[in-house]
């Protein structure tokens, strides 16, 4: 398993890495990446909109009510007065608190669905375009990264969307409120402090860079971990086997520590960029303070003016302090923003045509060709898996691919489902090209049955029925029939309904087999791909299985890798093939006849 676990995605940049001469992005941008994800709720972003306003207004009410209280309920000279004065301001003072508590509550909920949705959305989103992906995108991406962005980032995107993002509208709204009137309570004392905070804001943006750059390394480090975890999950056979447990636990866990290590750079330089604003607005807003409670020993405001000042002054230390909050987890969510849409913006280089062309009607099976293809894997540029490799397979001929590993076979099935496309040549399906047709007609026509068989988390009979969505339950059970696996299936605890567990656990090998064989039957297409497709069968299941593929290929065009000729030895014609190119071809008896690579396999087969 290869130690390193974190790929690149596309042409992205690495979190610590800028150039000597490049131009740093401004700390929140990556988040204009959610702005299609937003779009479409955008009357609730207003209604929540609305809501925030009324409740950061009902807040700077309160100062209002408070210094009217003062001035008129306690100061007023005659106890009556004073008593029905009290009494009317407690009052507006508790409608006050009520508007607050509704407004926040209402906007509470808007803002915490719109979380939710556009984080599943966001979800679906990536997800649907990974699954597009062609198989070049995961022979450098690690599924464990890409769980980690589906996962870990999107929640960090769910905290910002949901409540972060609705914390600092709202205490920008009630801090540019409470300086406004400061401001206007004192002017020329609350000038000089909006001068000394104008300087604040420079090292808070250079801190704040630094910040962004740790969080999405930070996440890159996570990544990681989550890489190792899915590799070697997926392995445990292999690595109990190998008693390679606690190797495998000290290598998730140096990852895991780098991850921390990360995290707590991102952690002290984000307190850092805290107890730098919060200090810096609290000391300065106590030198207005000062100046306030000066200009009320002369005789200049009154007390009730003192108390608003004070509440107010309060509301702007609490708002920068959130808002220092809010800044961090923004500048954690634009990492974690960046490297979604750095997914999002990944183009598979296998994609249909703008204007796809119809395959013609199967006349009792497809036809393929591949004319003088040579291709390279992306993963292995300098080596040929084919070169210049020519073979026509005729409507309803069963032909076989033999050779030794790394001869190509496999490559043939790649290029025909058109997983990657050929550097040079052209591959046809029915005498179209491959690259002119959509990819779901040119896979509809293909079934597969490939050596490695895999069984979904899911009953047996959905794992049957995956080969044809609609296909009926007597449809699904007729297909498990031919591929002989009813009889197993129906011993399960509950038959077809069985849950089969991840990968099939609860199946053996050859009854794995089996149920990816049947799914194929059941599909029904006019080409189809069998990869070794009985290799995981016993002797006695073999023949069965065999003499139901011959019944299922009957009527349609077959291509069939085998490493066992006993299995191919009836085919129409056998390609023989070696380092990406066609040997000999023939049947069983005549390349036998004429000796060469396929006699020297076969002889070594049947004499063991």
């Amino acid at each position: 398993m290869s130690s390193s676990t974190s790929r690149a995605i596309g042409a992205a940049p690495q979190a610590e890495e800028t150039g000597p001469g490049s131009k740093p992005q401004r700390t929140v941008r990556p988040l204009r990446g959610l702005l299609p994800f937003l779009r479409p709720y955008r009357w609730r972003i207003a209604l929540a909109g609305a809501f925030l306003v009324l409740a950061a207004a009902s807040t700077l009410v309160f100062p209002v009510a408070l210094k009217s209280l003062i001035d008129q309920g306690l100061v007023a000279a005659d106890p009556g007065e004073r008593v029905m004065a009290l009494h009317e301001h407690f009052v507006a003072l508790f409608l006050v608190g009520a508007a607050l508590g509704f407004f926040s509550a209402a906007r509470f909920y808007m803002v915490t669905w719109l979380g939710e949705r556009v984080t599943a959305d966001l979800r679906n989103a990536v997800y649907a375009h990974v699954v597009k992906q062609s198989p070049e995108f995961f022979e450098t991406t690690q599924t464990g990264e890409v769980l980690s962005r589906l996962t870990t980032d999107t929640t960090l995107v769910q905290t910002v969307v949901g409540s972060s993002l609705s914390m600092g509208l709202r205490n920008s709204l009630m801090g540019i409120g409470a300086l406004a009137m400061l401001v206007i309570t004192n002017p020329y004392v609350m000038m000089q402090v909006i001068g000394v905070l104008v300087l604040v804001v420079a090292p808070v943006l250079v801190i704040g860079r630094r910040v962004r750059k740790l969080s999405r390394a930070s996440q890159d480090r996570v990544a990681d971990s989550s890489a190792i975890a899915g590799e070697v999950l997926n392995a445990i056979p292999v690595v109990q086997s190998y008693t390679a447990e606690p190797r495998e636990a000290r290598r998730f866990g140096e990852a895991t520590e780098r991850a921390f290590a990360t995290a707590l750079k991102r952690t002290a330089t984000r307190s850092v960029l805290i107890v730098f604003i919060i200090v810096a607005n609290f000391a300065t807003l106590l030198w207005g303070l000062y100046q306030g409670t000066q200009a009320v020993l002369q005789g200049h405001i009154s007390a009730g003016h003192l108390g608003q000042t004070v509440v107010y002054a309060v509301i702007l230390i609490g708002s920068v302090a959130v808002l220092a909050e809010v800044y961090g987890d923004l500048l954690r969510a634009a990492g974690a923003t960046e490297r979604l849409m750095e997914l999002l913006a990944t183009r598979s280089p296998i994609a249909g045509p703008a204007r796809p062309k119809a395959l013609p009607a199967p006349q009792g099976g497809s036809s393929a060709c591949f004319e003088q293809v040579s291709f390279h894997y992306p993963s292995r540029p300098q080596t040929a898996a084919l070169c210049e490799f020519s073979l026509d397979i005729r409507s309803g001929e069963m032909v076989a691919l033999v050779g030794p590993s790394g001869a190509g076979k496999s490559t043939v099935f790649q290029l025909l489902l058109r997983f990657y496309d050929a550097q040079q040549g052209r591959v046809r399906v029915d005498g179209v090209p491959v690259t002119e047709v959509s990819l779901g007609d040119l896979r509809g026509r293909i079934g597969i049955v490939p050596q490695d068989s895999v069984i979904f988390s899911t009953t047996a009979l959905e794992n049957i029925r995956y080969g044809r969505p609609g296909a009926s339950d007597d449809e699904v059970m007729a297909a498990a029939r031919a591929a002989h696996a009813d009889e197993f299936i129906r011993a399960l605890p509950e038959g077809y309904q069985s849950f089969l567990g991840e990968r099939g656990v609860r199946l053996s090998g050859g009854q794995r087999q089996r149920i990816s064989i049947a799914r194929a039957i059941l599909k029904n297409a006019p080409l189809l791909l069998l990869d070794e497709a009985t290799s995981a069968l016993d002797a006695e299941s073999e023949r069965a299985v065999q003499a139901a593929l011959a019944a299922a290929m009957a009527g349609r065009t077959t291509l069939v890798i085998a490493h066992r000729l006993a299995t191919v030895r009836h085919a129409d014609r056998i390609v023989v093939m070696d380092h990406g190119e066609v040997v000999d071809i023939g049947t069983h008896e005549e390349l036998l006849a004429r000796g060469g690579l396929y006699a020297r396999l076969a002889a070594a087969q049947f004499s063991n």
